[in-house]
């Protein structure tokens, strides 16, 4: 059973699974996530959460070895999460025989007081080592792999500034792992014996610092060397800021994930080698797992991506416009307009909207509100999406996620911007009597309280060009994509 199955290390864990031959159990609280995946139709799925008991011991029923990989770290009350969750698998675990746990959490620093986010991490630890089941530990430190939180924020950093004022932390040592590496250890923890049940480091065969690994990845992507000055003055909470400013990562994840690179996260030994070997091929050097993550990035071939498990609203909540919705103001923008463009031509454009293709309509304009998120810790535009033209339920789409998807007659993006209210757009196609392709708009506010009224009616003057453009040039591309006229 693998819990954590549509985020980052668990998407990418049950095909290997599978691929070894193992029949796998997907539990997750909204299962319509994994629809898409490729590997849906040979997998059980459930619906379940770590915070519902009840759901967790249903869930359980039949399975041998559990995969906790379950992660609040955008939460503020992760460590609280957490923990519960932890404690509620690992008793269900037990009352259902299953015969091993595993787990994938952090290094931990000698002697130091530990960061929130490293805490947590061997907290959740220790819960599963102590819960009567026998479990193991994998404690790993910096993940280096297309769509990793981690990579992604040492990506944009290397990327797009070749001058850095850097706090002193980028001198600690870290000892990062390829994502391939990580999986290789996780899929063999399914066949350790009984009497193995402790926490083990995994790491890469390089030790670098912060700074080597910027240096290194610049020299992997053909970039100019990177001039870094560090500064004692930069907290982690001030790093933070940039970082939200710079990268995708937003200032939620940014925040615990510099401050456990304050510690140094090195590998106290490899005794992992004792009960798991390497890969036949050796551990992969970091230069290597660089490329592999480029080139994924290139291909537009990015699995899985560290936004994947955000957002806890499930896709089958109804919007609060819909008639079984009994509650406050709702604030509605509706445009339709009729093309000569093929259904499929129109869905095609509507499909491939965000990202490097944009919103078309006012880029300045969405790039001025991207920004303004950003600076109050919201996730901005950068996130950007898996595939150029092809969504999945779920996934983060610059802002956005996509909470429902009938191909190739609806999208509904929820809005994860900062906002006082909640917003959703939906893009649809449908047909009309005469056989003409009819492209139909909708966004959604449910304002919360007076801001959420005042934002809305502040904003209320730019719909015209905003909503308005998009249905104008949406329509307009899919025309041009069909090579049919305007009317």
């Amino acid at each position: 059973m693998v819990l954590g199955a549509t985020g980052y290390v668990g998407g990418r864990l049950v095909p290997q699974l599978l691929e070894a031959g193992h029949e796998v159990r997907v539990v997750a609280r909204s299962p319509e996530k994994v629809a898409e995946e490729p590997w849906r139709d040979r997998v059980d799925v459930e619906r379940g959460d770590v915070t519902d008991p009840a759901s967790i011991e249903t869930a359980l029923t039949g399975c041998e070895v559990v995969y906790y990989l379950v992660h609040s770290l955008a939460r503020k009350d992760f460590v609280d999460v957490d923990r519960e969750g932890a404690k509620t698998v690992a008793e269900a675990a037990k009352a259902a025989g299953a015969r091993r746990l595993v787990y994938l959490g952090g290094i931990v620093p000698d002697d130091e007081e530990l960061s929130p986010h490293l805490a947590s991490r061997a907290e959740v630890g220790r819960v599963l080592l102590d819960s009567g089941v026998p479990a193991i530990v994998l404690q790993a430190a910096v993940i280096i792999g297309s769509g990793s939180a981690s990579f992604e924020m040492l990506r944009y950093l290397t990327e797009r500034l070749p001058a850095m004022v850097t706090p002193r932390w980028v001198r600690n040592r870290i000892q990062p792992i390829a994502i391939r590496d990580v999986l290789h250890y996780l899929v063999h923890a399914a066949e350790l014996p009984s009497e193995v049940n402790g926490a083990f480091d995994i790491g890469g065969p390089d030790v670098l610092t912060y700074l080597d690994m910027m240096r290194r990845y610049a020299v992997v992507a053909g970039l100019p060397r990177r001039a870094v000055v560090p500064v004692p003055v930069l907290t982690p909470w001030l790093s933070a800021q940039w970082v939200n400013l710079v990268t995708p990562v937003p200032k939620a994840i940014a925040v615990p994930l510099i401050e456990s690179l304050v510690h140094e996260v090195v590998c106290h030994d490899h005794a992992i080698a004792e009960h798991i070997p390497d890969p036949e091929a050796g551990l992969t050097h970091y230069e290597r797992a660089v490329e592999l993550a480029l080139s994924r990035i290139r291909n537009a071939d990015v699995p899985t991506r560290w936004s994947d498990a955000s957002g806890d609203a499930a896709p089958s909540d109804p919007l609060p416009s819909d008639p079984d919705w009994a509650g406050g103001t709702v604030y509605e923008d509706k445009r339709e307009q009729r093309t000569d463009a093929s259904p499929e031509a129109l869905w095609d454009v509507i499909e491939s909207i965000g990202g490097e293709h944009g919103w078309y309509s006012f880029p300045l304009a969405w790039s001025v509100r991207g920004w303004a998120d950003r600076l109050v810790g919201g996730v901005g535009l950068r996130r950007g999406r898996r595939d150029p033209r092809r969504l999945h339920l779920g996934e983060a789409l610059d802002w956005w996620r996509v909470e429902y998807l009938d191909r190739p007659r609806l999208l509904r993006l929820r809005a994860e911007m900062k906002l006082p209210g909640r917003a959703w757009l939906e893009l649809g196609v449908e047909s009309d009597e005469d056989g003409r392709t009819i492209y139909r708009q909708r966004a959604v506010f449910e304002p919360h309280g007076l801001a959420g009224h005042a934002y809305w009616k502040g904003i209320a003057p730019f719909h015209g060009v905003v909503f308005g453009g998009m249905v104008r040039n949406i329509t307009g591309a899919a025309q041009k994509a069909a090579g049919v006229s305007g009317s």
